[in-house]
C-alpha cells in the first residue's frame, strides 16, 4: 500500500492563486534558478522561501568551505613571502656587518 504525501503550508496560506482576474502571490513564493548543490542538476522552480532554506544552507556551507580553502592558501603564500623577505634582510645585514667590520 502506498500512502500519498501532501505538503501543506504551516501558515495556512496558498502560495499563488487567481482571483478576480488577478494573480495573488505570497511574498515568500520565490523562484530559484541555478544548480542544486546536492545533485548538481539545474533548478528553475518556484517554492516558498521557507522551503528553500535547507537547500540554501547547504549551498552556503559549500561556498564557505571553498572560501576558507582560498583564504588558507593566501595565508600560506603570504607567510612564505614574508619568510623570504626576512631571510633576505638577514643576509643583507650580515653582508653590511662584514663590509663595515661591525
Amino acid at each position: 500500500m502506498t500512502i500519498e504525501t501532501i505538503y501543506t503550508c504551516p501558515l495556512g496560506h496558498t502560495c499563488e492563486e487567481i482571483k478576480n482576474n488577478k494573480i495573488h502571490r505570497c511574498m515568500w513564493y520565490t523562484q530559484i534558478a541555478g544548480m542544486n548543490p546536492q545533485t548538481g542538476e539545474p533548478i528553475d522552480e518556484w517554492k516558498c522561501a521557507i522551503t528553500w532554506l535547507p537547500l540554501l544552507s547547504v549551498e552556503m556551507s559549500m561556498t564557505n568551505r571553498g572560501q576558507t580553502a582560498a583564504i588558507e592558501s593566501f595565508r600560506n603564500e603570504t607567510v612564505n613571502g614574508q619568510q623570504q623577505f626576512t631571510n633576505l634582510l638577514a643576509r643583507l645585514a650580515d653582508q653590511r656587518k662584514r663590509l663595515t667590520g661591525e
